[in-house]
């Protein structure tokens, strides 16, 4: 039985014993009518023997599906003759992959013998009894669980209580979870990282200026030993931040203000969502609008003026990066300045001021957290963008502040060095591990000041 009916099933299951238990809290105080007797709302009786009918089972379901490949994988390969045994450990996955290949189906890339074919045979009946046995122990400590909850409702039992526990040990394991991923990211780009500065010096990947990462695969190999100096890439990357941070931040507050505080319901209603629409539109579709549309307007006004514009330029890439961030500016402001407590609005128009006064001198710096932290979100989205830059600014790394020039980013180039053939463990590889540590840094950096800044003005204006 898939995993996937297991789950509903036990929600049917939690369903019915929901009722159960309800109705078994409520006949042993003789009916609705007197449910006073309880200690808890019939409810939490009936959310008592649900836990018990589910929460064992899900254990046993989620520890049985990540023990079952490896118990499986260990019993095929017992049974492969002694030939398969005797192979080195990455030759013997090899054999295993292709064995779970065969037997779902998919295409080998190694020649099949009878005793392959009988492993892989092995190998789904092996599989087949497993999902049986797991589907019969779900259900039998589904329903023991259930029973056992149910027999031991009584009117005083604190159901309320108990259940709360659970929840409130759920919500603690949820939250864990997502620290524990935060903190599992770091440290895995942080250890890849470390084997990096083991081959590159910090200092010269911190403060060089050529960044020329190619390196020879092999030791027989004709080519360069690689130059991994970052600063044409935090360069870069800093000028297309800038030229996108340019357009959308005036755009988007003097757009966020407008509907906020000027413009009608109707206007509202329907600049809000078109407005909001920007935010919908893929990355790539951006990326093609830079490279077809709004590159060449660049490169033609530029010249046009008496400029020299490269066909991939950072001005491009920033424009179009600009445009698709306006609706988060937009909507963040928003929301900041309808935050704003009438009162203060109120209170600043019948002192006298205009409506002008009244958002210069009131609003806005009262929703200049939410504004500063709209605006902070907003460059880290454009820090992290690939894909326009890789259609519009090129993947030249060049050390320029001149916008007309090609340039690219740290996210790019770490999308170049994981594509291609490459060994894992190559300075060429590590380096983006190294480049994602550093985008980690930054934006560490900016949630600080972002903090910094709102606690600040928070206190002034509580």
């Amino acid at each position: 039985m898939h995993s996937t009916t297991l789950l509903l099933l036990l929600a049917l299951l939690a369903v019915a014993a929901f009722y159960l238990g309800r109705g078994r809290s409520l006949v042993l105080v003789g009916g609705p009518g007197k449910s006073i007797g309880l200690h808890s709302l019939p409810g939490y009786y009936g959310y008592y023997v649900a836990i018990w009918c589910v929460l064992p089972a899900l254990f046993l379901l989620f520890g049985w599906i990540l023990l079952e490949p490896k118990v499986i994988t260990a019993l095929v390969v017992k049974g492969l003759p002694q030939a398969y045994q005797n192979l080195s450990s990455g030759e013997l996955d090899l054999v295993v992959n292709n064995l779970r290949n065969l037997a779902s189906g998919d295409v080998v890339n190694i020649s099949i013998d009878d005793q392959l074919r009988e492993s892989a045979a092995q190998f789904v009946a092996y599989r087949g009894h497993s999902r049986q046995l797991l589907a019969t122990l779900v259900f039998a400590l589904s329903i023991l669980g259930g029973t056992f909850a149910w027999r031991r409702i009584r009117p005083d039992l604190r159901a309320r209580n108990r259940v709360e526990a659970v929840i409130r040990w759920a919500l603690i394991c949820a939250s864990s979870i997502a620290v524990f991923t935060t903190v599992g990211i770091v440290f895995s780009v942080l250890f890849e990282a470390l084997q990096f500065f083991q081959k590159v010096p910090p200092a010269e990947f911190l403060f060089g200026t050529t960044w020329s990462p190619q390196t020879a695969i092999r030791a027989d190999q004709v080519g360069s030993s690689g130059s991994f100096g970052a600063v044409p890439l935090f360069a870069g990357t800093m000028l297309i931040t800038l030229i996108a941070m340019l357009v959308a931040t005036p755009v988007g507050l003097m757009t966020a203000i407008y509907l906020a505080e000027y413009s009608t319901s109707t206007v509202r209603g329907i600049a809000k969502p078109l407005l909001e629409l920007l935010a919908g539109i893929p990355t790539v579709v951006y990326g093609f609008f830079a490279a077809l549309t709004v590159a060449p307007w660049v490169r033609n006004a530029g010249e046009a003026a008496g400029f020299e514009v490269a066909s991939e330029s950072a001005l491009a890439a920033g424009l179009v990066m600009g445009i698709m961030i306006i609706p988060l500016v937009s909507s963040l402001t928003d929301d900041a300045i309808n935050s704003v407590p009438t009162a203060m609005r109120d209170g600043a128009l019948g002192l006298g001021s205009t409506r002008s006064e009244t958002m210069t001198k009131v609003i806005l710096p009262a929703a200049l957290p939410g504004i500063v932290g709209g605006i902070l979100l907003a460059v880290s989205r454009a820090i992290g963008e690939t894909m326009i830059v890789v259609m519009a600014a090129g993947l030249a790394a060049n050390l320029t502040a001149n916008p007309f020039e090609a340039v690219t980013t740290v996210t790019v180039q770490i999308v170049t060095l994981l594509v291609g053939d490459q060994e894992f463990d190559s300075a060429k590889t590590l380096a983006a591990f190294a480049l994602g540590l550093m985008l980690f840094v930054v934006t560490l950096c900016l949630n600080v000041l972002g903090l910094h800044v709102v606690r600040k003005y928070r206190e002034q204006y509580d």
